[in-house]
């Protein structure tokens, strides 16, 4: 538990505070960290005598019979009731032996700190490789439902997943736990992490809909925080058979959805996904050929004129034209291509178009 990692800090820390130098002693009485390089690896006796007794140890200049020890303070480190090393001080006794205490607390408060960090990266490691089995083909189920109970968290169906894309390099898992789990219950959720600034969460027991609420709030806190994350979920499914499934679709509509848009369901997004099934070759060829003749300018006008609903005075308003201007353009657009943009079928025709073009660019 006391590495030669957690010992350097310990002294870095220590010595920043106290303007002392300061030794870790492991188990055995081997110094593994000094403020003095040329003291590591060496065994302080004073460390060993504490590790016999149990007790600290003062050693002041008039000490001789210790080798290898400067006058200071020596004392025991505990962690978990058992003594793992010696943490010693050094200086006249008489000085640093009222606030010695403290700096052993501060150390062994260090160690827990370090140790309940360690858990912490077990336990999400364990959680990460139980969402991978989840994915496979075949799945142990009552391995699986074992694994859940150790995490406290409900197997329960419906089983929905989501995958957030966080924009933050720095971003650090246990700040990214802490967000959702203020958000969805720990006994209904499975965190883990899928790469650097993508995350998933599984949720077990609870409706499509209360799902969506909470992501309403989880939005909201999102943007009050000038946070940047997109979110893509899959459709519920009945058994844990199912949730590569569901995982699938919430990969499908974090991909395929505007990148304008926080949040979307796989429903908002079917239709795009059956296109994707097509060939490259297959949406290129559609979607040159609909779109053929069109400018850029027009091509924009058509992704907003969707993307508002054919709602003409919406669309206009978001490409700041006047509604007569946007008339023009959309019977221009019926010119060049022989689809009218107003009528229904023709309409569909030319939302496939866009979606393939934007799935080839992407």
């Amino acid at each position: 538990m006391l590495t030669r990692e957690i010992a350097a800090e310990i002294v870095k820390q220590t010595m920043v505070r106290l303007d002392r130098n300061i030794n870790i002693m492991d188990d055995r009485g081997k110094i593994i960290a000094s403020g003095n390089p040329d003291r590591i690896n060496m065994i302080h006796e004073g460390a060993t005598e504490v590790l016999r007794t149990g007790r600290a140890v003062t050693i002041s200049d008039k000490d001789i019979q210790w080798k290898n020890s400067y006058p200071g303070v020596n004392l025991p480190i505990h962690f978990q009731k058992k003594i793992i090393g010696v943490i010693g001080i050094t200086g006249d006794p008489d000085e640093i032996f009222e606030f010695g205490e403290l700096v052993k607390m501060i150390t062994e408060m260090m160690i827990q700190q370090s140790f309940s960090l360690d858990q912490l990266e077990w336990q999400q490691k364990a959680k990460d490789h139980l969402f991978d089995d989840l994915l496979q083909d075949s799945i142990e189920d009552s391995s699986i439902e074992q694994r859940f109970k150790l995490f406290e968290i409900h197997l329960l169906p419906p089983f929905q997943v989501s995958v957030i894309k966080t924009d933050m390099p720095k971003l650090k898992k246990n700040d990214f736990i802490q967000w959702v789990e203020r958000f969805f219950p720990k006994e209904n959720t499975l965190i883990g992490f899928l790469g650097i600034n993508q995350q998933f969460i599984l949720h077990t027991g609870l409706t499509e809909e209360q799902i969506i609420h909470r992501y309403q709030s989880f939005i909201s806190f999102i943007e009050e925080n000038q946070l940047t994350a997109r979110i893509g979920l899959g459709s519920n499914v009945k058994t844990v058979n199912n949730i590569q499934h569901s995982y699938q679709q919430s990969i499908s509509a974090l991909t395929l959805s505007a990148e304008s848009s926080i949040f979307a369901t796989f429903k908002d997004i079917e239709a795009q996904a059956l296109l994707n099934e097509l060939s490259e070759a297959s949406k290129t060829y559609y979607y040159t050929r609909v779109l053929n003749g069109l400018s850029e300018k027009l091509i924009e006008t058509l992704e907003s004129l969707f993307a508002n609903n054919l709602n003409l005075g919406e669309c206009a308003k978001s490409l700041f034209i006047h509604r007569n201007s946007l008339i023009y353009r959309l019977k221009k657009i019926k010119e060049i291509t022989g689809y009218n943009p107003q009528h229904t079928l023709d309409a569909i025709t030319l939302q496939l178009a866009i979606w393939l073009r934007q799935m080839h660019k992407e």
